[in-house]
């Protein structure tokens, strides 16, 4: 096979990963959907764009439900997206071009279809097939009320997590009532999961990124949930640190690579899962939310890599993924930060503006000390869609009752010919989202011959990220609203102006990269970023 880009032994320290949403893909029957002979047609472009690995959000046999994170069974690709062979020929594929392949695990819940969830319906009350599950009786004289107070992870304390059955037990979902939670205190559910993790590592991956990887432990008491009380109930219980340890000896069988999803806002309690026996890395939540502001940028800046230096692990950098508004429309925003309590349909966005921002956000991210995660479309420059109401599958849109608009609009098909039907999805009928009417001028094809595009720079930022080497970051003096940094003992700087004048460049510097034209003197503009060299 042939060599990953990055050949060192920890090659994730450094990476770039790129986020496939098959779905969204590319098209290679023409039904309307993504698939894996869509993605397995696109590799070239992968391998152009010069990313290190992809990471697949859930490609497994799934009702979709909520976007294939209700996995039917991890043992099968789900028909609309190929076969398990075709998965396999991708993975080697992929590894052909230097390009490695993450699989998405979703350890918290299964989806209700799942053989053992249809097994515990048909049970009953008490039977063994409920305790893989939280099958609990109800409060009340008549049990009429669920077993306790804990909100939703999709609409908090407005959406019910238990659901009664006819026989009259409840069954907990912190997610939707199709996606039941698994009960992580019971050997079986842990040991299905070390062999799904084997399963996947003997076809070739070489990480798994974990869903809500700080849910899946819960009080065996299933006590009512009080704001701000230790130990959350359902949430970064210490009982998770002993399945990641065991987790974490069966991908250290393959030199396999953890990615935990984590939302934690306690620094040192999020450093436990990077410690050197559990995750290799997680996702950093509070630089995609942060707002575009030099203060606040340089603090999770630094907050993130303290966060990472106590366990050595490299820090993650991401601006957008599937559940999130692109970064396109949310820099065009008046609030440029994310917040889904702050998601609301008709929000103004100036697309010139973010597209200014969105570039200059690139250079500043793959600058960074650590590894990269870039979510499909993002190196198009996409914006936010605007899904049409009747459209929209999203259950957070539709569990709203139509105040939420969802993620639909980060998830809408990829533009890649513009002269073809449905931009070069690859579809005979219209795509399983609709397209906006301006998104071929977004394809792949008119940005790869724009030396200017997004792609463009994207292409160019991956290619010449090796500059800044693999070694810390050093804040250098800049003027208020300037970020300035130096990376490989003073050789590479990156320099991002969010200020409202343009900012002076060091003279006796290179420049290596502009994410838009610098000013007629040679100063940076707002909203602008330059890699310089000595």
């Amino acid at each position: 096979m042939g060599q990953p880009r990055h050949a060192q032994q920890e090659w994730w320290r450094s990476a770039v990963i790129y986020q496939v949403y098959v779905r969204s893909f590319a098209d290679g029957d023409g039904d309307g959907t993504g698939d894996l002979a869509g993605v397995r047609s696109k590799l070239p472009y992968l391998a152009e764009l010069g990313v290190d690995a992809l990471w697949f959000s859930p490609w497994y046999l799934s009702p979709k439900k909520d976007g294939g994170y209700d996995v039917a069974d991890y043992r099968v690709i789900d028909p609309a997206f190929g076969t398990l062979a075709e998965a396999e020929k991708l993975i080697a594929e992929a590894r052909e071009l230097g390009i490695r392949t993450i699989v998405d695990i979703v350890p918290n819940h299964v989806s209700d279809q799942h053989p053992w969830f249809r097994a515990a319906l048909a049970a009953g009350p008490g039977s063994p097939e409920r305790e893989l599950f939280h099958f609990r009786l109800g409060r009340g004289p008549d049990g009429q009320l669920p077993p306790n107070d804990w909100p939703s992870q999709f609409l908090g304390s407005t959406e019910p997590v238990w659901t009664r059955l006819p026989d009259g037990d409840w069954y907990l979902h912190l997610f939707t009532p199709e996606q039941p939670d698994l009960n992580w205190a019971h050997p079986a559910v842990r040991q299905e999961h070390e062999d799904i993790l084997r399963f996947w590592f003997e076809r070739g991956v070489a990480g798994v990124r974990i869903d809500s990887a700080a849910l899946l432990a819960k009080d065996p008491e299933l006590p009512d949930y009080v704001e701000g009380r230790d130990p959350n109930p359902f949430v970064d219980r210490d009982e998770l640190h002993d399945i990641y340890r065991s987790w974490r000896a069966v991908a250290d069988e393959y030199d396999g690579v953890f990615v935990g999803e984590v939302w934690l806002p306690d620094a040192e309690r999020f450093a436990r899962y990077l410690r050197p026996d559990e995750l290799h890395t997680a996702f950093n939540f509070s630089f995609l939310s942060c707002p575009w502001d030099a203060d606040r940028l340089r603090t999770s800046i630094d907050t993130t890599l303290a966060e990472h230096a106590p366990v050595g692990a490299p820090a993650t950098w991401v601006l957008c993924n599937h559940d999130v508004t692109r970064t396109v429309s949310r820099y065009g925003r008046t609030d440029t930060g994310f917040d889904f309590a702050a998601k609301a349909f008709g929000t103004s966005t100036d697309l010139a503006l973010g597209t200014r921002r969105a570039r200059a956000a690139a250079l500043l991210s793959l600058a960074l000390p650590g590894s990269v995660y870039v979510y499909q479309g993002e190196e198009l420059g996409l914006p936010e869609a605007e899904v049409p109401r009747d459209r929209i599958e999203d259950p957070m849109y539709l569990r709203s009752g139509g105040t939420d608009p969802g993620r639909d609009g980060c998830r809408v098909p990829l533009p890649w010919a513009a002269e073809a039907p449905y931009a070069g999805f690859g579809s005979q009928q219209e795509p399983w989202l609709p397209q906006p009417a301006d998104w071929a001028t977004y394809a792949a094809d008119r940005q790869a011959a724009d030396p200017g595009s997004m792609l463009a720079l994207y292409r160019a930022a991956i290619g010449l990220r090796s500059v800044f080497g693999d070694g810390p970051l050093s804040w250098l003096p800049a003027p208020e609203g300037v970020l300035a940094f130096a990376r490989a003992e003073g050789r590479a700087r990156c320099v991002v102006n969010l200020a409202d004048i343009p900012a002076e460049l060091p003279a006796q510097l290179q420049l290596l990269l502009a994410s838009g034209p610098l000013t007629t003197d040679g100063r940076l503009p707002k909203d602008t970023a330059v890699w310089l060299s000595a």
